[in-house]
């Protein structure tokens, strides 16, 4: 199998891995984020009330949740879009596309590190409150904990979600490093046939010059002659 089939095939099956990685990110962040009110759960600190036992949150900006949503969708887009533009394609990709991926794989890999810092310090900085009542971030699951508004807060679910959102975000980034570095390559491939190409090109019309130079040369000798 060519080198380029290669590339081309393991550029699909990452793609259709980004596909699944980025789901389990935009399905927990939004699960939590309607279980919680519209609230943002990363970087959101608090305390204990004294009184009654329940947990007084200074929720955090609903940016820090927005931020990795998008980086989830737009995963889920290019990724699409990457899949079906690579399966169906029969030519040899133009220089002008390949850099394009290679920019879109850079963005992709950029956002994802950024999305699983966010959701992973976030998460600690959460979990941390949960830790000053009980043993474990786990245990606080489920309890009714937050102060005010219990009625439209469900805690049950908030650490499976988070832990496959950050399952999902560190496995984007480490797949979108994979098809970052083969759209590079395939880029520096391009670019050294393109080199080749216009090497040969250049050689082969040195080599008709010198070959036309050396028919004409005998016969203007055998004029001179005569």
């Amino acid at each position: 199998m060519a080198l380029g089939n290669v590339f081309l095939l393991s550029q699909i099956a990452g793609h259709v891995i980004l596909v699944i990685l980025s789901l389990c990110m935009l399905v927990p962040m939004a699960m939590s984020i309607h279980e919680f009110g519209g609230h943002c759960l990363l970087f959101t600190t608090g305390k204990w009330r004294e009184e009654d036992g329940m947990f007084e949150a200074n929720w955090s900006s609903t940016g820090l949740c927005d931020f990795p949503l998008f980086t989830a969708i737009f995963l889920f887009l290019v990724s699409t879009m990457q899949i079906y533009r690579f399966a169906r394609m029969n030519d040899e990709a133009s220089f002008l596309s390949l850099f394009v991926d290679v920019v879109l794989g850079i963005w992709m890999l950029a956002s994802s590190i950024l999305s699983a810092i966010m959701i992973t310090l976030g998460f600690i900085v959460w979990c941390d409150g949960m830790t000053e009542r009980f043993p474990s971030c786990e245990t606080a699951a489920g309890q009714n904990i937050i102060h005010g508004d219990q009625d439209k807060i469900d805690t049950s679910g908030f650490y499976i979600e988070m832990g496959t959102a950050q399952f999902g975000a560190w496995g984007a980034f480490a797949i979108s490093v994979g098809v970052g570095v083969i759209a590079l390559l395939k880029l520096i491939q391009n670019h050294q046939v393109r080199n080749i190409k216009v090497s040969m090109y250049l050689e082969r019309q040195r080599v008709v010059n010198q070959i036309d130079d050396r028919s004409t040369t005998p016969i203007i000798s055998e004029t001179n002659s005569k």
